[in-house]
């Protein structure tokens, strides 16, 4: 049964690339934010604006590869761990947008930073984008990575694998190099409580089309989600309404980048990814 997650990334690279540090990288920081109930373990590295990076389903701040060392050279990266993954312990709480988004605010207020950018990936946008919704206050700019605004925005081969998403599916989980860099999580508990979330419906049209803040969203050339939806998004943001003029002028505020030649299983580890979002997040204007 395939999933959503790096699976192809996690057996092939994902140990021996999280194993090694370089010299160049920057010291990292780790500590646990009592939110919500939870002990919710964060990363910090860098200096200057904050931003919190969200990780997708299943993985924790692993799955980003990189993309931590390379923004902290110019900002405060806090990488996050949500509820029942890495090194957060999960709790007695079902998973749900609107809880693990009330913790992302948490951890901001609990930080003591005024606000804060949030690059959120897959389950880690949807999260991001309900933080933006609920907590406009400790937002800053926002980045989506193969992110959806509702459920039948997957394709449904995808939807499909999520209606049988089950704690068997943890199973396998047991035997991967994930399981050696996070040994506490419990496999079947996660996959049980991501299936019930991923099965529930949504719809945040309204919402996302009343956001204020700055929006960048980032998809693959070949994502799980379909395209018509990627457009959808975009337009409930402003953006293909209209040319934008010579000058630029009439373009909408919120950007949209489609990263050739990448899946949404390797697009939240790809050196692409940083290279995108860095014009976008150092633009200066208005938050």
């Amino acid at each position: 049964m395939r999933i959503r997650i790096h699976v192809a990334v996690f057996l092939g690279l994902l140990a021996s690339c999280c194993a090694q540090t370089s010299a160049s990288e920057p010291a990292v920081r780790s500590g646990f934010a009592p939110v919500n109930g939870l002990k919710l373990y964060y990363e910090v590295s860098g200096s200057g604006e904050p931003i919190v990076l969200i990780h997708g389903g299943v993985a924790g701040i692993v799955a980003f590869g990189d993309l931590p060392a390379t923004l902290a050279a110019h900002r405060k990266v806090i990488a996050v761990e949500l509820q029942g993954h890495g090194r957060t312990a999960d709790i007695d709480r079902a998973f749900s947008f609107a809880a693990m988004a009330d913790d992302i605010a948490g951890l901001i207020r609990y930080l003591e930073l005024p606000r804060a950018d949030l690059l959120g990936y897959s389950l880690g946008g949807e999260v991001a984008l309900q933080a933006s919704i609920r907590h406009p206050d400790c937002v800053g700019k926002l980045v989506l990575v193969s992110t959806t605004f509702r459920r039948d925005g997957w394709f449904p081969e995808v939807l499909a694998q999520f209606d049988h998403m089950g704690p068997e599916a943890g199973e396998t989980l047991k035997r991967s190099p994930l399981a050696q860099i996070y040994p506490d999580v419990n496999w079947r508990a996660l996959f049980a409580k991501l299936g019930e979330l991923e099965r529930s419906p949504y719809d945040w049209s309204a919402a996302v089309s009343g956001l204020k803040v700055p929006i960048m969203l980032v998809f693959a050339d070949a994502d799980s989600i379909r395209p018509e939806h990627v457009m959808e998004f975009y337009g409930l943001l402003g953006g293909g309404k209209q040319d934008a003029g010579l000058d630029g002028s009439r373009r909408p505020v919120a950007q949209l980048a489609i990263l050739p030649g990448l899946t949404h299983y390797t697009i939240g580890s790809s050196p692409a990814l940083s290279s995108v979002v860095a014009g976008f997040l150092n633009a200066r204007g208005e938050k």
